[in-house]
């Protein structure tokens, strides 16, 4: 039987292109997702987008002839960014299948599937079973149904560029510089079609100063993954050298969007999820509802913290964006934000979507006459680590030398301790205050550490005795910062 766990994991399919990815997988996969999720809803079609990856439009064939198999229409909106399929799959009322591997290197590709009304497809909501389904159709092949689906077209990229604006209007800011990075990925086809005129909207006033919008998915430029702080070198310099009043980075399927300011100097996610959020509770308040925020458990302290100043609720959770939309739906929230720059909508289905949370922060920024950095350092108040990567040989006996350092034996005083995802232990209750969660990889042998602390000092402090315990007895202290 094939095996498809290495490929097929806990959020979407991801894997190198053909050596585990190939388009027999994915006919495989298209027919086990028909079964799965579109029929037993009773969905007579389904909505399949791409982006720009050499490897997409064959994958794109392959599972559209596994679904039309199965007896199920195919809906295909083209090139566009994965919430450009969320926002299909949420309009139209359909499941959806995004081909991409976000931020990955060139070589790889995946899907992203969801539910109709983009709700998420994860192990336990239907991904399990397509996997399993998947296998044994690669073993036994596929039966045809006894009606094959049809396959149509569809641009939606306009309604979508439309949506968006209805949801953030930007027509009475004052005029704004903005460069935009689209790291040659889908952003450099949905930010001239909603922040410009690309798809017939209306102008805004708005400067868009261009860095790599051609769509390639071989990364000429550099990597399109701006949690790498090396990628968002030449938007920085940009940024000055124009002097722009703020820098927009998306990654390579655009649902994410790293943010910086007008001194080319990067505004955390979490300090864009404080912002965003706090805008989401007036709004909410103005009309008389109590609004909720969700925030994964290595966002800043200073998320609760202010959104509970202003009246607001949040929930903390798991770190992965399945367990964000379950929780969004769940508390009716209207706003949730990661770590990592994915930012969550009620009012887009509950799903992620760089585009929308970008709009919002370009809508404060230009709704008052300050600069960006000036805006954004109220919700910076804390010192960060950023997400520090370990190569550990070891996992749990270096997870056993970080507890027996810091909970055990107490060398830090009384300490809270939760394993809601990973190992956090936290000093907030008291000076100094600090906390710092560490998680081990579900995909290579790695530890992922963030640190928060009121202060430089006792950041690096923390952050580097808990480096020393993971990183013990490994050769050559190897490390990925």
């Amino acid at each position: 039987m094939p095996d498809l766990k290495p490929i097929i994991k806990a959020y979407d399919v991801r894997g190198l292109v053909p050596e585990q990815f190939d388009e027999a997988v994915a006919r495989a996969v298209g027919a086990a997702f028909a079964d799965i999720v579109a029929i037993p809803s009773g969905a007579r079609e389904v909505a399949i987008g791409h982006d720009m990856r050499p490897s997409s439009p064959g994958l794109v064939d392959a599972f559209s002839e596994g679904v039309t198999w199965r007896g199920v229409d195919v809906l295909r909106i083209g090139l566009c960014s994965t919430d450009g399929l969320y926002f299909a799959s949420g309009s139209l009322g359909v499941p959806g299948a995004m081909f991409t591997a976000s931020h990955n290197p060139a070589q790889y590709n995946g899907i992203k599937m969801c539910h109709a009304g983009a709700r998420p497809v994860g192990l336990d909501s239907g991904l399990a079973a397509i996997r399993e389904l998947a296998e044994a159709y690669l073993d036994e092949g596929v039966d045809a149904a006894e009606r094959s689906g049809s396959v149509r077209e569809r641009d939606m990229l306009a309604d979508y560029g439309a949506h968006l604006r209805t949801l953030v209007p930007l027509d009475s800011i004052r005029p704004l510089r903005v460069v935009i990075d689209a790291g040659n990925g889908m952003g450099g086809l949905t930010a001239p079609a909603v922040l410009g005129t690309a798809a017939g909207l209306p102008q805004l006033p708005l400067e868009i100063i261009p860095l790599y919008f051609e769509l390639d998915g071989t990364f000429p430029n550099h990597e399109a993954n701006p949690l790498d702080p090396a990628n968002l070198v030449d938007l920085q310099a940009a940024v000055v050298a124009h002097r722009a009043d703020i820098g927009l980075a998306f990654d390579g399927d655009a649902d994410r969007v790293f943010v910086i300011d007008e001194r080319g100097d990067a505004v955390t996610a979490s300090a864009i999820t404080a912002l965003v959020g706090l805008r989401e509770v007036a709004l909410e308040k103005a009309a008389g509802r109590r609004p909720t925020i969700i925030y994964n458990l290595i966002t800043s302290q200073v998320v609760p913290d202010l959104v509970a100043e202003a009246g607001g609720e949040t929930v903390r959770t798991r770190v992965g964006h399945s367990f964000i939309k379950e929780q969004m739906a769940q508390h009716e929230a209207v706003f949730g934000g990661e770590h990592s720059a994915h930012y969550y909508f009620r009012d887009f289905y509950f799903a992620d979507t760089g585009m929308l949370a970008a709009m919002h922060v370009l809508q404060a920024l230009g709704e008052q006459p300050e600069p960006l950095s000036e805006l954004a350092g109220v919700y910076q108040p804390y010192a960060e680590s950023g997400e520090v990567n370990s190569t550990v040989t070891d996992v749990p006996a270096a997870r056993e030398r970080v507890v027996r350092a810091f909970v055990e034996q107490e060398v830090c005083g009384s300490v809270e301790v939760d394993e809601l995802d990973g190992l956090t232990v936290s000093h907030w209750g008291q000076e100094p205050r600090w906390w710092f969660n560490l998680r081990a990889s579900n995909t290579e042998p790695l530890f992922r550490l963030n640190v928060e602390a009121e202060a430089d000092d006792v950041m690096v402090s923390v952050r580097d005795r808990v480096l020393s315990l993971v990183r013990e007895g490994e050769p050559d202290g190897d490390a990925r910062e």
